[in-house]
């Protein structure tokens, strides 16, 4: 996707259906909570599980195992995510557009992490990793889409750093259960059932906000796969938005992939490489949770998003270029440290920021959903570029390089969004 054209706002929020009263911190913390089941689901997989199974089913050949299975995964993800957003736009149950998809999939991401367990080549692995990318996209989709469905924008700075600490309280309890849960088959189910009953809470609170029968559009083909396409001559600042976010989380995703293969290829960690791992994770959610909220908060009350975006991309570029340069334990950990600061802001004021140049209220879990195909994309692509960086262009140093770069990149960028301070 790219972006040109002239600037332009988001369209005002009209047609879109009513919620009660302003969501309050019951119905904040219940939604992080789903998050965090969400990431466990995908991160305890991502961090260890998968590379483990690559490295027992293919020794010789795990790097590229590992890329094959992600980045499938993620080209399913990719594809999900703006699907069930769109399909949560037009769901008219009586509970509302959002909470059936959220229910049904932790319950299919479940279901694809015990295949995982019980998996035995490379191809069930596969499937079963595609099945959990394609159920717990559903449930993400519809969590995201809840946040400008339910909270006004002078308020979404806050609950965009809470979302920022599901997330990374997800990674770390997904990497710790991973971790002590005495293998590969108990690690995927305690993550099964980590992500169902961490969404029961949400799905039992049953806010959601409905759509009459005769409120939803009719469906013709043509026009619900033409509306993915989301032209960024007529909105350049959703296209900048778009383009900036995808550079961030590709230098992000390339940081973290290969995480256990560079302590154990390059630095030459000492101990358990799965421990050096969930220590590093540890460590940069330490730093992340300090700044996430409050970055967030004072995003609110400054009315800027901004400086705050472009700044934290200059520290994760920092934070990659130090794993670049200074390939020792005590460099991992304080790149960890310093990605943690950057990743947190980061994180809470661009989905304030995304929220703000949505083209339309109606259709916003379809748009949402399109802006996460900018998360899902890097994870395709950074398997496809790291692995021969590693093997035949210059190694770990050349691979963190380009992540910072490309942090940079998307740093410098986002001042061409114009609707937004």
């Amino acid at each position: 996707m790219t972006a040109g054209g002239t600037a332009s706002g988001p369209v005002p929020e009209t047609g879109t259906p009513k919620a009660g009263a302003p969501a309050g911190g019951r119905w904040v913390g219940a939604l992080s909570l789903a998050g965090v089941g969400v990431w466990v689901g995908w991160f305890g997989p991502l961090q260890l599980l998968l590379a483990r199974q690559a490295e027992a089913l293919t020794p010789d050949h795990k790097a590229s195992t590992l890329a094959l299975v992600t980045g499938v995964g993620a080209a399913v993800s990719m594809v999900a995510n703006p699907v069930f957003g769109a399909l949560s736009d037009r769901t008219t149950a009586s509970v509302g557009r959002r909470i059936p998809w959220v229910a049904g999939g932790v319950a299919g991401g479940a279901a694809g992490l015990l295949v995982l367990a019980a998996a035995r080549s490379v191809t069930t692995v596969i499937v079963g990793w595609c099945l959990v990318q394609l159920a717990l996209n559903a449930a993400f989709a519809a969590l995201t889409a809840a946040v400008p469905d339910q909270v006004p924008p002078r308020r979404r700075g806050l609950v965009g750093g809470w979302l920022g600490v599901s997330q990374v309280v997800g990674i770390l309890v997904g990497t710790a259960l991973a971790t002590v849960a005495g293998g590969v088959v108990a690690g995927y189910l305690a993550c099964a059932v980590f992500t169902v009953v961490a969404a029961v809470p949400y799905v039992l609170m049953r806010r959601d906000t409905p759509l009459a029968r005769d409120a939803r559009p009719d469906f013709r083909w043509r026009t619900f796969l033409a509306g993915f396409w989301i032209d960024p001559r007529r909105h350049p600042d959703f296209g900048w938005a778009w383009l900036t976010r995808f550079l961030m989380n590709l230098s992000y995703s390339i940081s973290t992939m290969y995480l256990l293969y560079y302590l154990t290829d390059a630095v030459r960690y000492d101990g358990d490489a799965d421990n050096g791992v969930l220590i590093l994770t540890a460590l940069n959610a330490l730093t992340l949770l300090s700044t996430v909220v409050i970055g967030g908060i004072r995003s609110d009350r400054s009315g800027r998003r901004k400086p705050y975006v472009m700044w934290s991309g200059l520290v994760i570029s920092a934070a990659t270029l130090l794993l670049a340069v200074w390939q020792t334990w005590t460099g991992a950990v304080v790149a960890s440290l310093v990605l943690g600061l950057g990743f947190g802001v980061y994180t809470a004021v661009d989905f304030a920021l995304l929220t703000d140049v949505l083209p339309t209220a109606e259709d916003r879990g379809k748009d949402l959903g399109v802006i996460n195909i900018a998360n899902a994309l890097p994870q395709v692509l950074a398997p496809v570029i790291a692995a021969p960086v590693v093997t035949h262009f210059g190694g770990y140093t050349a691979l963190y390089g380009l992540a910072g770069a490309l942090a940079l990149a998307g740093s410098v960028l986002v001042r061409r969004i114009r609707s937004v301070p």
